[in-house]
């Protein structure tokens, strides 16, 4: 006697037109449906169109599809859910082609002041650009130098004179330019440093180039768009990266307004086979807001708005996040005593949050350091967002988190979206400025779980690169590069850290009954490795492969033989 679930998918499937009826059986080797608070195992799983229709025994599942359906047989190979990112910046992939990314492995890693001019004096060689054309250098991080300072304006200008060259920190909280892109943003000596954000100056009291938060801001407004053309072929290839990380789904986590049009246009739609959540940057509210047939949370094609993304306070590897304690190494401009400061004010907040709430409109805020959090959990407080409401704020990073932040997180309902892969990339930094009890507590995956949270995981693209098994590893491993592990009670098992990869970020988009599971009637969206996370090694998570990606039951992604 078939089972429910099997009788159903018969029904659908005899109850669809003849053309739709077309199935795929993918059978073959492991498929871990991630449906439950325990790893559960399928022998087939079948498709239909964009959906899932059976998901159980082979043998069932052969019957249901019938003798004409395709086979797709996994040879082995381990079926998931497709990935879902909770939190990066899909726009970034779509800009960054022409600029000298400073991570990229075919060019000498750079490990000092005259090493990173060399290699933006190597770029614009190979490049060629003419005098009026901006240079934009990626993934810039003093830390990662000798001299452990930023770049200066005048080292800028001594490499490039005549064009316009913008050197991005890593965190994309803060900028170098040089006098070409200075005067071409309209910054001069007496400009004044807008609240929230920083300029910094040399000793003679001259600005040095250094923009930080909001001051990035004067100087980011300013540089030149891609053309519509350049876009669409740039979309291409940004889909392209996220679908070879087993990506579905992908997050712009500050869209601004020429990328809400671009990326909600008829030409971009139909360009687009990832599924894309944008955040509009709340500096854009006031026009959102004015608009009463905008709609949030509904996709149009790929592509749909989902809430308003704020931003509270600024990184902490570049000591612009705001604490409760002091860092220890003082402010980017070398002031003690230190603990950073909000980039918008707690009352800006609250009345912005008001706004959005009222129009029904999901809350994403940036909050890093535990007095940021704070501001977020007074500002949801204020708004009077409880759990039993389901409105689901998220709190983006929610990085130095205290502990006895978390009962106020499941009181309200917050999902955090953490960042484990800071516990590789600056955990040693942080522990310069500030106690191991409070590095040891950095996105605590371990703790919120069981508070009751669902919390997500998540790359922050382009401040680290896409890399969903590197993000497993750093959630489970918690190590940094000299070995030391930040907060080994926060380390996570391999079944917890795929949940914050697929059912975590899933609940916090309120997508739950569309994807991140492998169930009956959810979206035929999967990631195939070639190894199975719950039986690989620690150790050797991060050197799992994808094999293929498929979205709404087609391929879309395959690595190469």
């Amino acid at each position: 006697m078939k089972t429910w679930t099997a009788s159903l998918a018969a029904l659908l499937l005899a109850a669809a037109p003849a053309a739709a009826q077309d199935a795929t059986l993918y059978r073959g080797g492991p498929i871990v449906t991630m449906d439950g608070d325990a790893p559960q195992t399928v022998e087939a799983v079948v498709t239909r169109g964009e959906r899932i229709a059976f998901a159980g025994p082979e043998a069932e599942a052969r019957a249901i599809a019938g003798p004409d359906a395709a086979i797709h047989d996994l040879a082995g190979a381990t079926m998931l859910p497709g990935f879902i990112d909770a939190h990066s910046h899909f726009t970034v992939a779509t800009m960054s082609a022409g600029g000298l990314d400073l991570r990229d492995p075919a060019l000498p890693a750079v490990a000092d002041i005259p090493g990173l001019q060399g290699a933006i004096r190597g770029h614009i060689a190979r490049q060629a650009p003419p005098p009026e054309r901006w240079i934009t250098v990626w993934q810039f991080d003093q830390e990662a130098l000798a001299e452990q300072r930023y770049i200066t304006r005048a080292e800028l200008d001594a490499v490039a004179p005549d064009h316009p060259l913008v050197v991005l920190h890593v965190s994309l909280h803060g900028a170098v330019a040089n006098s070409a892109a200075l005067k071409a943003a309209g910054i001069d000596e007496a400009t004044p440093a807008p609240p929230g954000g920083m300029m910094l100056r040399d000793e003679a009291g001259r600005l040095n180039g250094v923009l930080l938060e909001k001051a990035m801001f004067l100087l980011i407004a300013k540089m030149p768009q891609p053309t519509p053309d350049q876009k669409l072929a740039a979309l291409d290839a940004a889909q392209a990266r996220y679908f070879a990380e087993g990506y579905t789904h992908a997050q712009d986590g500050a869209t601004q307004p020429a990328d809400i049009a671009f990326l909600t246009s008829p030409a971009a739609r139909e360009r687009l086979k990832i599924d894309l959540a944008l955040l509009p940057f709340s500096p854009g509210l006031d026009a959102l807001l004015a608009d009463p047939d905008i709609e949030f949370g509904a996709y149009e094609g790929h592509v749909k708005l989902q809430g308003i993304k704020f931003v509270l306070d600024g990184s902490v590897q570049a000591r612009t996040g705001y604490f409760t304690r002091d860092y220890a190494r003082g402010s980017p401009e070398g002031h003690h005593p230190w603990h950073g400061e909000p980039v918008l004010s707690e009352e800006e907040f609250i009345a912005q949050a008001k706004q959005a709430h009222a129009r029904g409109w999901q809350l994403f805020v940036h909050a890093n350091g535990d007095a940021a959090i704070d501001m977020a959990i007074r500002g949801f407080d204020t708004l009077g967002i409880a759990a039993a409401a389901d409105r689901r704020p998220i709190v983006i990073h929610s990085q130095f988190q205290r502990r006895d932040q978390l009962p106020a997180y499941a009181r309200i309902g917050v999902g955090p979206a953490y960042f484990s892969n800071h516990a590789w990339y600056w955990a040693d930094i942080h522990r310069s400025n500030f106690p191991a009890e409070v590095v040891d507590f950095i996105s605590p995956l371990r703790s919120a779980r069981a508070a009751g949270l669902t919390p997500s995981n998540h790359s922050d693209y382009s401040v680290t690169p896409l890399d969903t098994r590197f993000m497993l590893w750093t959630s489970m491993a918690r190590v940094s590069p000299t070995g030391v592990v930040s907060g080994a009670d926060e380390r996570i098992d391999a079944y917890a850290a795929l949940q914050a990869l697929t059912t975590g970020p899933a609940w916090q988009i309120f997508e739950e009954d569309r994807k991140g599971r492998i169930k009956t009637g959810l979206l035929a969206d999967f990631a195939i490795l070639d190894r199975n996370p719950l039986t690989t090694a620690v150790d050797d998570i991060k050197t799992i492969r994808v094999v293929e990606t498929i979205k709404e039951g087609r391929s879309v992604w395959k690595a190469a033989d």
